[in-house]
């Protein structure tokens, strides 16, 4: 087996897909049977985007698209500046991206054994031993308790826990109006009253999901989740004439920020939670996950197919590590303006921060944080799916890449360069746009384009 791969949530199952597209035999791990409690999953508009390069509908299931959103200020986020076919955060539960990525999978070749709890890793230099399963590489993608990092003993530095808070899925009896009757942008589902702060938001089958927390007394990370407290908090922030139907599940979790130093420990690569975690503001960690796996995907595919050139699987941690990075701090960001209990200096703050993000550059700025449509890496950068006209007719820059292979793309007259391997294809094409007519791009099988003189950086 070339690689296994612990943890079927979004980066796993990600990483799996891109790694059997390519030809390289995978399997994937999982402790559960099956779906869990019901969890959010709003996807982001570079998340849709990768989706959209392998040929997957980020939209397929979707609830209605909401502008985004910075620490739940009262300004909605404008994406279209970033010229992008997805420009609103879908609303899409992260069990049915979840079904999504591993019908992908399986569809090239990935295998999915569930109900597999990892309890022994065993990493040398030739490869990595899995509860006595032999493999090339392991990638860990079990989230923030991560198993494989915790067997293999690597520190996971960062910031404890300060607050914490519940998440429930439930079914209301009855509803106050103050209950949001639709979903909306953050700033319009969010509450405080009588000691609670709350998000409720409906999903659109007649269940609501309920994130809340009290701003004093707060219960152990560990602690069961009642029907009588989430009846009390119920009451505390949307009267008593709210009363809880019926709970279906829930769960807690905490502002804990960590992040690994390193994504590659010899032949064991990090992504997702189990190489970073954060505050779950502005809707961040499955979208991380995701973009990493994007990235890790084709350069270890690469590596074990024997074709990649000096340093690429490193260029995965020097990309994405930075990349996460900025997550971790505007998460902290956030948090100073979503506290409970803000000073009367932060409230000054906050009036600043939301003058700012009207203006037009501002909104552009913290669209492009927040989305992921600014991130870019050294030497490479987001290209937009660029209308094209090919010899074949119309098609966009996206449908090139659904082979998950990289693509050196002539929007104008330039010579078929010598010595392709199968790892890029060259397609001549035409293109409306005035910034990219008449170029010659290397297009990434993430979507990033790089300069064609960086051929041998990326591809050998």
């Amino acid at each position: 087996m070339d690689v296994l791969v612990a943890g079927a949530g979004p980066a796993g199952l990600t990483t799996a897909a891109e790694l059997a597209l390519a030809g390289v035999s995978v399997t994937v791990l999982d402790r559960r049977d099956g779906p869990g409690l019901p969890r959010a999953g709003g996807l982001q508009p570079r998340t849709a985007e990768l989706l959209d390069l392998r040929g997957l509908d980020p939209a397929d299931g979707a609830a209605e698209g909401l502008n985004g959103h910075f620490a739940g200020l009262p300004v909605e986020l404008d994406h279209r500046v970033w010229r992008t076919r997805h420009p609103r955060v879908l609303n899409r539960s992260q069990d049915d991206v979840e079904a999504m990525l591993a019908e992908h999978a399986v569809k090239h070749g990935a295998v999915i054994r569930r109900g597999h709890e990892v309890r022994a890793v065993e990493a040398d230099e030739d490869g990595v031993t899995v509860d006595g399963l032999r493999a090339g590489w392991l990638v860990a993608c079990d989230g923030a308790h991560s198993t494989v990092r915790k067997l293999l003993g690597l520190p996971f530095p960062g910031r404890t826990g300060t607050h914490v808070a519940t998440l429930a899925h439930l079914r209301l009896a009855s509803a106050s109006d103050l209950v949001p009757p639709r979903v909306a942008h953050f700033s319009q589902v969010t509450r405080q009253a009588n000691g609670y702060w709350a998000m409720l938001t409906p999903l659109g089958d007649g269940t609501h999901r309920f994130v809340f927390g009290a701003t004093a007394e707060q219960p152990g990370r560990e602690a069961p989740v009642t029907d009588a407290e989430v009846t009390k908090a119920l009451t505390a922030l949307y009267g008593v004439e709210t009363r809880l139907g019926e709970l279906y599940g829930a769960s807690r979790f905490n502002d804990a920020t960590r992040q690994l130093e390193r994504y590659r420990h010899g032949r064991v690569l990090f992504a997702g939670d189990a190489a970073h975690i954060h505050p779950p503001l502005g809707g961040q960690g499955l979208n991380l996950g995701v973009q990493d796996a994007m990235n890790l995907g084709w350069k270890l595919a690469a590596t074990v197919r024997g074709t990649a050139p000096s340093g690429l699987l490193d260029s995965y941690h020097d990309e994405r590590h930075p990349a996460a990075g900025r997550v971790l701090r505007h998460t902290a960001a956030q948090r100073v303006f979503t506290a409970p209990d803000r000073s009367e200096n932060v409230e000054a703050l906050r009036e600043i921060v939301v003058d700012l993000m009207r203006t037009p550059d501002g909104n552009r700025y913290f669209s492009g944080l927040m989305s992921g449509l600014a991130q870019g890496y050294p030497g490479a950068w987001r290209v937009p799916d660029l209308d094209l006209t090919t010899d074949g007719g119309a098609t966009r820059l996206s449908a090139l890449l659904h082979s998950g292979r990289g693509l050196l793309l002539d929007l104008g007259d330039h010579p078929e360069p010598a010595g392709f391997t199968g790892q890029v294809g060259f397609v001549r094409a035409a293109t409306d746009d005035a910034g990219y007519r008449g170029r010659l791009l290397l297009v990434r099988p993430d979507g990033y384009a790089a300069e064609p003189g960086e051929l041998g950086r990326w591809f050998g």
